[in-house]
């Protein structure tokens, strides 16, 4: 018997509202959920950093485009990806370095590590290796790194990065796939509706 369970739509007609706050209290991150266009627009708010995310998926949760505002009308960063690894800059640039990923992890927010949750189907037990591009919101650099995400108990994970041993975080999600806490960096503040 497989002990995979597939999560629940991570959407309702009016959308989704989900946040969390980080574990000393001083910033809260806001997201939300919406379906449109045959896939997936989510758009967070992280108070901490004083930027606006907003990720285009497919409705298998594949990335499509991220676009990354801080303190300006436009994007200050605005990747695309063709959905076979290949990443390009909306300006049309190719970016090599980061051909081969299909995930994103922006740095401050527990909810970009619910695309690869909610993409694959791991059992418990089952580990995948994965590169994924890495921003930093406050230098706008990106970069590929690998995770190690292992499926620990239906609704537990733990992920690792490579070259880094000290950035190992086990976390529950709930029944969408989206995180509930990390301990030491986050917790669930609100889901809605």
């Amino acid at each position: 018997m497989s002990s995979y369970l597939p999560f629940a739509a991570a959407h309702r007609p009016p959308g989704h509202l989900v946040a969390w706050t980080t574990d000393d209290a001083q910033s809260t991150e806001t997201t939300s959920i919406l379906w449109e266009n045959e896939g997936f627009t989510v758009s967070g708010l992280v108070e901490s950093e004083r930027v606006q995310y907003v990720l285009r998926l497919s409705a298998s949760w594949q990335l499509r485009q991220f676009l990354l505002f801080r303190d300006l009308d436009q994007p200050d960063l605005w990747l695309a990806t063709d959905g076979h690894g290949r990443w390009g800059e909306m300006n049309g640039a190719h970016r090599v370095e980061l051909d081969g990923c299909y995930d994103l992890d922006l740095r401050g927010t527990p909810f970009t590590v619910s695309l690869p949750i909610r993409r694959l189907p791991l059992e418990v037990g089952d580990t995948a290796e994965l590169p994924v591009v890495v921003v930093d919101p406050d230098t706008l650099a990106v970069q590929p790194v690998l995770w190690r995400l292992t499926r620990v108990g239906s609704h537990r994970w733990r992920r690792a990065e490579s070259g880094d041993p000290g950035d190992t975080s086990e976390f529950d999600v709930d029944e969408h796939g989206l995180v509930l806490d990390q301990p030491g960096r986050f917790r669930r503040a609100l889901v809605s509706p």
